[in-house]
């Protein structure tokens, strides 16, 4: 981490956008994130990531296997500046990796089983897996999760919109984390990460400007 080229490069933002920063990195959070199995409707995937945004998730995780790439940076309204984008080239993958990172796989499922997000233990981190809109998760990751949630409904439509449910799920579950004792916020060495990261999307001449930082310094 170079912390003078963060320093150099904040001096290039207002006071405000400095504090801003910081005002969203003190509450962002790792411990829970998301992972979408081949959405197919691009909307829906950057409407996601919005949301992800707005309820202070810093990663998202996009499996790829039958869709491509399907972000709308237009519907995402920027968001994809400030959540880090994971991609995938299949869901096996994914879950390795998430695992390997120290989540709990959490299908989103009507099947028998399944608890709503009120009720999904936060005692370990959690990747929140959400499905295409007529499929919903494959069988196969299903069976690789830890645990299942639905949300509850009481109408005669038996199904929501998957950037509504994630939304529905995100905010609360980020509700209860924050309202715990639980580490769930990002740590010193992430926060200066992101920061300077943000720094250079932020400033419309980064590369030049830290491009003559490194001949200066």
């Amino acid at each position: 981490m170079d912390f003078g080229l963060l320093e150099y490069l904040e001096e290039f933002l207002t006071e405000q956008r400095r504090n801003r920063f910081l005002e969203v990195l003190a509450n962002r959070t790792r411990y829970i994130t998301v992972a979408l199995q081949d959405v197919y409707q691009l909307h829906n995937a950057s409407a996601v990531i919005r949301s992800c945004d707005i309820f202070g998730i810093q990663d998202a995780h996009l499996i790829e296997e039958r869709f491509g790439n399907r972000l709308d940076k237009n519907i995402a309204m920027g968001a994809q500046r400030w959540v880090d984008i994971h991609r995938y080239p299949s869901t096996d993958a994914c879950v390795r990796i998430l695992r390997e990172k120290g989540y709990r796989i959490v299908a989103t499922s009507p099947h028998q089983g399944s608890v709503s997000p009120e009720a999904l233990p936060l005692d370990t981190p959690v990747a929140v897996f959400f499905g295409t809109e007529k499929e919903g998760l494959s069988e196969g990751l299903i069976r690789q999760a830890d645990a299942a949630i639905q949300i509850p409904m009481v109408g005669f439509t038996e199904s929501l919109n998957v950037s509504v449910a994630a939304a529905i799920v995100l905010r609360e579950l980020g509700t209860r984390l924050r309202k715990s004792e639980l580490p769930w916020r990002l740590t010193e060495a992430e926060i200066l990460e992101k920061r300077l990261d943000w720094a250079q999307k932020t400033i419309k001449s980064a590369p030049e400007i830290i491009a003559h930082y490194r001949r200066t310094h």
